[in-house]
């Protein structure tokens, strides 16, 4: 068997949170192609209900939607169960919702600070740790967070110290989870991506004078696509990736190199 059949992912059952649209919806989409089956979770259950129908129509794998807060502890126990109901087993976690708020570090209010910390970091936790739950009784599993380079570097000239400080978190959480796990075979990676031209993204009127900046501070002088973080995930999802964990996969353009 070549490389290209030892990455594939038949059988594998796999979860993604904010999987309805951008880096989420690209990466599930991703998973399908290889042969996994896939179940998108997100609080909008309309855009997620779309996307897996999209994603089961054009890939013939099984795609469902479930819709849950990532930030509530009772909400990730319930989708854990609706996805076992489903499929029966849990191979990968792909724990990737977040947000973002730019708010000058003086003027931020608690609930703006409070927000991103939750959803971007304790909703990493609980999604982390209902699926390590499953995959340690299990014999196995690998685990992705999507943290950013965010955790490498201060961004400019936006303002955004709490989303900085949750993807700085996200990097140690793994790789604490990684060496807590690692003898039992749960794998937990993150991957750190640069400026993403995502749909939301560059729609965004408010955006479009931070992504001319964006461009020129990048030495590859534009933003990365979601599709060009399809095939790290890919290959941290299956098996060639056995011996791979704690680790965080940066991919900017090269921005954290200057």
């Amino acid at each position: 068997m070549g490389i290209i059949e030892k990455m594939r992912l038949d059988g594998k059952k796999i979860f993604v949170t904010g999987g309805a649209r951008g880096i989420g919806k690209s990466v599930a989409t991703a998973f399908a192609e290889a042969g996994a089956d896939i179940a998108i979770v997100d609080l909008d259950i309309k855009e997620a209900t779309k996307t897996a129908e999209e994603i089961s129509t054009t890939n013939g794998t099984r795609a469902i939607a479930i819709e849950a807060d990532v930030t509530k502890p009772d909400d990730v126990n319930h989708m854990m169960d609706q996805f076992l109901q489903a499929f029966g087993r849990l191979d990968v976690a792909f724990c990737n919702a977040g947000i973002c708020i730019n708010a000058p570090a003086e003027d931020m209010s608690f609930e703006q600070w409070k927000k991103v910390i939750d959803i971007n970091l304790t909703g990493v936790f609980l999604s982390a740790q209902a699926a390590g739950k499953i995959m340690l009784e299990q014999g196995g599993g690998s685990i992705i967070n999507t943290a950013s380079m965010s955790a490498h570097i201060v961004n400019h000239p936006q303002p955004q110290c709490a989303y900085n400080a949750s993807k700085a978190g996200v990097i140690q959480l793994t790789k604490s989870l990684a060496v807590e796990w690692a003898t039992r075979n749960v794998r937990v990676n993150s991957i750190s991506p640069g400026y993403m031209g995502t749909e939301l993204t560059l729609n965004s009127p408010s955006l479009q004078p931070l992504i001319k900046q964006w461009n020129e501070m990048t030495p590859t002088k534009r933003m990365g696509k979601p599709e060009e973080l399809q095939s790290i995930c890919v290959y941290l999802a299956g098996d060639t990736s056995s011996f791979t964990t704690g680790s965080d996969f940066v991919v900017d353009g090269g921005f954290t190199s200057i």
